[in-house]
């Protein structure tokens, strides 16, 4: 299952970086895109598991960047 999110207050490409690399390495994470000029995360998870997956990578992205949101919509 592939799907795309909004993020809001991500405030450097390094820490974009950093966030994408903590996703992919969460298991379920099939492929995972943090892009700081889009502002945008796409996520690719085996299927069934998007919600289990995304609970983990909103700690992830917390612990890189507090500030930033994830919208989970």
């Amino acid at each position: 299952m592939r799907k795309s999110y909004k993020l809001i207050d991500l405030d450097c490409a390094n820490c974009a970086a950093k966030m994408e690399d903590g996703i992919r390495r969460i298991d379920g994470v099939l492929s995972a895109t943090v892009s700081f000029m889009s502002q945008k995360l796409t996520i690719e998870t085996e299927d069934g598991r998007m919600d289990e997956v995304m609970q983990e990578v909103v700690r992830v992205c917390k612990k890189v960047e507090p500030d930033c949101q994830i919208v989970l919509r």
